[in-house]
């Protein structure tokens, strides 16, 4: 019996396999540990109705980077299972393992935050420089958020939009300041206002601004490889997903090769490990 837990920051998903059968799938709030107490992960975890029997668990997770996370982590699921082999990994791993298997190739995340990695079948053996949403994230739903709201903020937008924005969300200047730099997590705030380029996204305005963020994501996150004109480049994530359409011009225009977009890592996770 086996566990597998997508950990992003806006959601986790968990996946409980028995061999290759899904027994049970459900989804709590994300959680990252760069940001969020383990206490909530402990309490999450403790609060999960879950058999004793897991035998393995495997967790991917957004801020598991680092070798301090993963043992913070993999400690909670040791006291929540402790007959069980735990393994924790970061979130760039669901996606390799996703949308790869065990074929090289280039694997992208384009949700919340943005991040991409060179992949040999078996191992993670070159990885972009990732900077977070205060300075990097470029093509991510924050990146585009961020870019919407400010298009809105500065005057910039169509007058056919300006008035779409306000009616949608009511927003005045002191309350959005207000709101964002209060907020325990502004790069999720930041990125709902992506949800509103999604929804009109056949738009010039919102096209072209969902473009020139992917192309800043080409120009960080796929370019710095060497070998990215000779490998399929695949993408897991909600952005990748809904703007799929303008992501695939957008890397044909750079010549690249384009592989599978999933909009969240589960389906391929599972595949992943029916093939085991």
């Amino acid at each position: 019996m086996r566990l597998i837990i997508d950990a992003g920051s806006t959601k986790m998903e968990w996946i409980l396999m028995d061999g290759n059968e899904v027994k049970n799938r459900f989804q709590t709030e994300g959680f990252n540990p760069n940001y969020g107490d383990i206490q909530i992960l402990v309490e999450r975890c403790n609060g999960a109705s879950l058999p004793e029997e897991i035998q393995f668990v495997h967790y991917y997770g957004t801020g598991c980077a680092s070798e301090k996370n993963r043992q913070l982590i993999k400690k909670v699921f040791q006291d929540r299972f402790p007959k069980a082999e735990i393994h924790v990994t970061h979130d760039l791993m669901a996606a390799c393992h996703a949308v790869l298997g065990h074929e090289k190739g280039i694997a992208c995340i384009l949700g919340t935050g943005s991040n991409s990695c060179v992949y040999d079948g078996e191992n993670i053996v070159e990885k972009a420089v990732s900077l977070g949403y205060l300075v990097g994230d470029e093509g991510s739903g924050m990146h585009i958020g961020r870019a919407v709201v400010r298009e809105y903020f500065y005057g910039f937008m169509p007058e056919d939009l300006r008035q779409k924005f306000a009616e949608t969300y009511h927003l005045e200047l002191p309350d959005f300041v207000q709101t964002l730099y209060q907020n325990p997590q502004p790069s999720r705030y930041l990125a709902s206002f992506a949800k509103f380029a999604g929804e009109n996204q056949t738009h010039p305005f919102i096209r072209d601004v969902v473009r020139s963020s992917f192309q800043d994501f080409i120009e960080i996150f796929v370019r710095c490889y060497e070998d990215c004109y000779k490998m399929k480049i695949s993408f897991v994530g909600s952005v990748a997903w809904h703007f799929q359409d303008i992501l695939r011009k957008t890397m044909s225009e750079f010549h690249l090769t384009m592989g599978e977009v999933l909009q969240a890592p589960a389906e391929g996770l599972i595949r992943y490990y029916q093939h085991q």
